[in-house]
């Protein structure tokens, strides 16, 4: 299993492109400087009328499949 830590600061207007159609992925940059591709329903849900602000820790399996994906603060 491997972790990563995410700091995101996103707005409201830039969280629009999560509901687009045909926008499946996002593509974010781990605290740690490695780039990251997570399906964005994973984002969805941290979405409020101020954006997607917080740190997120998300765990993966050795095969790359997401474990999960939190808010941890």
């Amino acid at each position: 299993m491997r972790q990563y830590f995410f700091t995101l600061n996103v707005s409201y207007l830039q969280c629009e492109q999560l509901y687009e159609p045909g926008r499946n992925v996002a593509i974010m940059t781990a605290d740690s400087g490695e780039r990251v591709q997570l399906p964005i329903v994973n984002l969805r849900p941290y979405t409020t009328k101020d954006g997607i602000q917080g740190k997120f820790k998300m765990v993966v399996s050795d095969q790359n499949k997401i474990i999960s994906f939190d808010k941890v603060r």
